[in-house]
């Protein structure tokens, strides 16, 4: 754990909170358009800690994890502008 710097443990952080989020915030009555904004925010700025951070492997795991979890959020944004039509 020494060889991280706090911005890639940081970055690591992000998609754990995403994760967790996510696990707390789904069912039937669940607002998409929060969960959508936060795992939009949560994950850009989980890239730009990524990106602070001074190790190559934790900045290429955590833009890919990152951008994983901001896929995910962009293709739910894009499935509730197709349902709601």
């Amino acid at each position: 754990m020494a060889n991280i710097n706090k911005f890639g443990l940081l970055s690591l952080l992000m998609v754990l909170i995403n994760f967790i989020f996510f696990i707390f915030t789904r069912g039937p009555n669940a607002n998409i358009t929060l969960a959508i904004s936060v795992f939009i925010t949560v994950s850009v700025l989980g890239i730009i800690f990524a990106l602070m951070s001074k190790k190559r492997i934790v900045t290429i795991t955590g833009i890919f994890l990152n951008g994983c979890v901001l896929l995910f959020a962009i293709l739910l944004l894009l499935a509730v502008g197709i349902g709601s039509s």
